[in-house]
């Protein structure tokens, strides 16, 4: 199967002010998944927003980068107040995965070591790769690789991941032109995540438009692009 695009209605890891308008004007886009940060809105905007997408018929992502185990926790329970189906992000804790399977979330912690924000990962490619199946071992649905946020060969990184531990890898961050669209699709990871790129206009003008061009892209079908 082709991989997923998740959109992300975040710009530089924060989810823009106008979240709401933003995906009602792509709501009848091709994507199935959308979702944003943790922050700044507050939760009752963030519950809206949710909603307002599940009313659409989407999946619903909540990504928090977060990387103690209290702001992972409370992360999690904003994931659960909106009805989120997939939590992304924070640093693995068995009092988060437990939280996520009571209340029936999809959980996809980072691997690696992450500082910043925008985030930077590092690591080794060797340790990422141990220490996600050791995540997959544990349960997790799969997990959220900063793929192209990575500060060595992120290539490498994202390629022995995906091959190495045949769970489901999100690559998050930092894709931002079609020679990385196509790395993407090569590599065939379950999902990818495309968020400042359609606001800095990488993949066209609307971020309707440029979703479903991406969306054409990764499914082959026959598109031109100027």
């Amino acid at each position: 199967m082709d991989p997923e695009l998740i959109v992300m209605l975040t710009h530089n890891d924060l989810t823009v002010e106008n979240a709401y308008q933003v995906f009602e004007e792509c709501k009848d886009s091709k994507a199935l998944y959308f979702g944003f940060k943790e922050q700044p809105l507050p939760i009752e905007e963030m519950q809206r927003i949710f909603a307002r997408m599940k009313e659409c018929g989407k999946r619903t992502v909540l990504e928090v980068v977060e990387y103690t185990e209290a702001e992972g926790l409370e992360g999690a329970k904003m994931a659960a107040v909106c009805g989120c189906d997939v939590l992304m992000g924070t640093c693995y804790h068995e009092s988060i995965h437990r939280f996520c399977q009571q209340h029936k979330i999809d959980y996809m912690p980072f691997v690696g070591s992450i500082v910043g924000r925008p985030s930077i990962l590092q690591g080794s490619i060797e340790s990422m790769v141990e220490e996600a199946i050791r995540l997959k071992k544990m349960g997790v649905f799969g997990i959220d690789l900063l793929g192209y946020r990575y500060d060595a060969n992120a290539e490498q990184l994202i390629s022995e991941i995906v091959s190495k531990t045949n769970m489901a890898v999100c690559v998050a961050g930092s894709i931002d032109s079609y020679e990385r669209l196509q790395f993407v699709k090569d590599i065939q990871p379950w999902a990818f995540t495309i968020g400042s790129a359609f606001f800095d206009q990488k993949f066209g003008s609307s971020i309707a438009e440029q979703i479903d061009l991406v969306c054409d892209f990764i499914n082959a079908k026959k598109i031109h692009v100027a």
